[in-house]
């Protein structure tokens, strides 16, 4: 569990590298779902399976929105990729800025806090997220409808603004 749990926290350090240093919407999103399919399986690994699902559609379906709209507004016709000199300048300032400050606190990085819930199963009554998934049934099952319909809602407002009328004279180039 300890080499899986590893691989989760580089891919979301890396994936939020991916977001912080991209300034083209497009592959700064593809990091950004990279960054939050890699926190939820964290939130999986620790018990919480339910909650690292529903947080991913949720997650998923606010960042389809927020990408509609950064991709509509932020038309480039050559955005800057991966290989682009000033994209690997941040990459390189933001990986050894990480690995400075994760060496400052090395002193403090103990191998024992990484247990997850699956492995204690023994020792434990109830699952981790089970207490979880009937209280957001029970207090928040409203507010979870609500959600989901003001995130349908904003979907539709930004497909109604990014839409192209028939009316838009030619530019000269």
């Amino acid at each position: 569990m300890t080499y899986s749990m590893s691989l989760f926290l580089l891919g979301l350090v890396l994936g939020l590298v991916a977001v912080a240093s991209n300034p083209s919407p497009y592959f700064a999103a593809l990091g950004l779902v990279a960054a939050a399919g890699l926190g939820c399986g964290i939130l999986a690994e620790h018990g919480g399976h339910f909650l690292s699902l529903v947080l991913f559609l949720i997650y998923l379906g606010g960042m389809l929105v927020v990408f509609a709209y950064s991709a509509a507004l932020a038309a480039e016709p050559y955005p800057e990729s991966w290989g682009s000199r000033s994209v690997v300048i941040y990459v390189f300032a933001y990986v050894m800025g990480v690995g400075v400050v994760s060496g400052l606190f090395w002193e403090w990085w103990y191998e024992t806090s990484w247990v997850p819930v699956d492995e204690l199963g023994e020792l434990s009554v109830l699952r981790g997220d089970s207490g979880g998934v009937a209280l957001m049934y029970s207090g928040g099952g409203g507010m979870l409808v609500i959600s989901a319909w003001v995130l349908l809602l904003t979907l539709f407002v930004v497909l109604e603004l990014t839409r192209e009328s028939g009316q838009v004279g030619l530019r000269a180039a």
